[in-house]
């Protein structure tokens, strides 16, 4: 796989470095990239490169075909942008066409599970009063009309009706993959400098594993452009929800395992 051809390419790059630059980490001796993790395979940095050639955008390239079901090679980092390795994502999960009919589905089935179904109205016979004709039809002056393009008139105006408008909606564009989602403090200005720095990034959403860090709970409560999930919560409505998709290393773990569990009916 090319992403991967070019992981080993950089990697002896580094040796190359590491053996001209006094000082830094010798590279190791073995070939192998992957260490492996809970079963799925996981790139480690393990030689001292230079900052200056580290490259703060995505391994894969803007014009790669996507759906090809190709494991990906992608960027670990932290809230501070450090350099936390590499990691390969499952291609049959992270890599696998998009199916619009599915995902609309989905996003209509969850949405109906929401609804309660407790919404009721009083029909003629349940509403309480006289059955009585409060006035005589004619000689009051009453129900008289300014125009004959009113909406109780057969061709006239229709109130409230439905208007052009699109109804199409935007899928999830970035995914970042951190370390951990550890914070030093609840304060909510924190995540609001993490986010700063951040590019083009209005609603965020944090994928945990197992469960969510209490400070990172109480510092991202008064934001409502950051919602916070736990990997057994994410869902794809959330997912639509937001511009920018965050996952911590152990949280795509767990998905991954789920995704790879046959389901038993």
């Amino acid at each position: 796989m090319w992403n991967l051809a070019r992981a080993a390419w950089t990697l002896r790059h580094a040796r190359r470095l590491s053996a001209a630059i006094p000082g830094s980490m010798p590279a190791p001796k073995h070939d192998s990239l992957f260490t492996a993790y809970k079963g799925y395979s996981t790139v480690e940095s393990q030689v001292k490169i230079p900052p200056e050639l580290l490259s703060h955008k995505s391994v894969l390239t803007p014009d790669r075909v996507f759906g090809q079901y190709e494991d990906l090679v992608t960027r670990v980092t932290n809230f501070h942008n450090e350099d936390k390795g590499y990691m390969v994502l499952a291609g049959d999960v992270f890599d696998v066409p998009i199916r619009k009919d599915i995902v609309h589905r989905v996003v209509r089935w969850q949405l109906a599970k929401r609804q309660q179904g407790t919404h009721s109205t009083k029909t003629i016979s349940e509403v309480s009063g006289t059955g009585r004709k409060p006035y005589k039809q004619k000689g009051t002056g009453r129900a008289r009309h300014g125009t004959l393009r009113g909406p109780q008139f057969r061709g006239g105006a229709t109130m409230h009706g439905p208007k052009p408008r699109s109804h199409a909606i935007k899928l999830q564009k970035k995914l970042l993959v951190f370390e951990d989602l550890e914070v030093p403090s609840h304060k909510t200005k924190n995540i609001v400098n993490y986010l700063t720095q951040m590019e083009n990034t209005k609603k965020v959403l944090l994928v945990d594993g197992s469960t969510v860090d209490d400070k990172l709970k109480l510092a991202t409560r008064n934001l409502h452009y950051v919602n916070v999930l736990p990997s057994i919560g994410l869902n794809v409505y959330s997912i639509l929800l937001h511009d920018t998709l965050v996952m911590t290393r152990d949280a795509i773990n767990r998905i991954v395992e789920r995704m790879h569990t046959p389901i038993n009916r």
